[in-house]
């Protein structure tokens, strides 16, 4: 379908999260009607505080375990606690968002027929047996342990997401995201770089799970909504799954240490036991998102620091 004038109305499924908020504000820039949906469970009101003078903007507290009955042109969906302390904590609901939530989206895009994307996650690799991880690589994933209700679940909706597109035509665009950070993380979501940053703030020590040496590949959230942008303007030939992330690989350790000379401070580092079934390496190939998309992300690392460091130094200062 098409809206009822020029302006493409797009649905952002966990509009108020972490990228769902910069999403939001990306489509907005680009004259988009858009329609933010949050049960707020992990997304903050503050993330799209200032969109909401917007005009073009509109938001809906809903659970997208539940169906929305809308009608769009396109739809992002990003619903789904993706830090390890939120999906834990309500495994089965966690579950629940991705399974339930991607059947719900896929209807309304069969119904409205709205093209719409799928944020999946690095994390259908598992503890991957291959390095770097390329997308025919079909993972290494414990289907019973403390992290598969967000594994399994996500690779679940990668599976009803291509049966409904060659059951029913659906048009979709799935991509696996890797390391995300920057502004609007979740102060206590848990995850390295924003565990690192706020504990260098606070001048505690930095606190790492394992010997440090695991790696991981860290993508500045900018670049990776630049890859959503594109990759639903692709053709119908291009649906993923889509590895999108930055390839530059790093230990645990060795970005503990970039933060702490970054914060300054006395920050030491403390070291912890691994948690069960977490993954020693995470790296992309995206070879098929440079050749499909013309994309690498451009913000290294230290750069993509001084905003995030910025915002939670803000945050822990004014609560905002």
């Amino acid at each position: 379908m098409r809206h009822y004038d020029s302006i493409k109305r797009v649905l952002v499924t966990g509009g108020a999260g972490f990228l769902g908020s910069h999403l939001c504000e990306r489509l907005l820039a680009e004259g988009n009607d858009v329609l933010c949906v949050d049960n707020y469970f992990t997304g903050r009101r503050a993330n799209i505080a200032h969109l909401l003078d917007n005009p073009n903007f509109e938001v809906m507290r809903h659970d997208i375990t539940f169906p929305l009955y809308i009608e769009v042109d396109e739809i992002y969906n990003l619903a789904c606690p993706a830090a390890p302390i939120h999906y834990q904590y309500d495994p089965v609901q966690t579950t629940k968002v991705s399974v339930h939530g991607a059947i719900n989206v896929l209807g309304l895009a069969k119904r409205t027929k709205a093209k719409v994307f799928q944020a999946s996650t690095s994390e259908v690799y598992g503890d991957p047996n291959v390095h770097p991880q390329k997308e025919d690589y079909w993972g290494n994933v414990n289907p019973i342990g403390i992290r598969s209700c967000y594994d399994e679940g996500k690779r679940c909706a990668e599976t009803l997401f291509f049966d409904y597109h060659r059951q029913n035509k659906v048009r979709i665009k799935v991509a696996r995201i890797f390391n995300t950070y920057g502004p609007r993380m979740h102060v206590n979501d848990g995850r390295v770089v924003s565990n690192f940053v706020v504990q260098a703030l606070r001048g505690e020590d930095i606190t790492i799970y394992g010997d440090g040496f695991q790696s991981r590949s860290f993508c500045y959230c900018d670049d990776l909504i630049e890859a959503f942008i594109r990759l639903m303007a692709t053709g119908e030939d291009v649906t993923g799954p889509m590895n999108l992330g930055n390839p530059v690989e790093f230990t645990i350790k060795e970005l503990a240490e970039v933060v702490i000379d970054m914060v300054g401070g006395g920050s030491k580092l403390v070291f912890k036991p691994l948690p069960s079934d977490d993954p020693r390496q995470r790296q992309p190939d995206i070879g098929y998102a440079k050749k499909a998309l013309g994309w690498e992300p451009k913000i290294a690392l230290r750069e993509g620091l001084i905003k995030t460091i910025a915002y939670f130094n803000d945050y822990l200062k004014n609560g905002n």
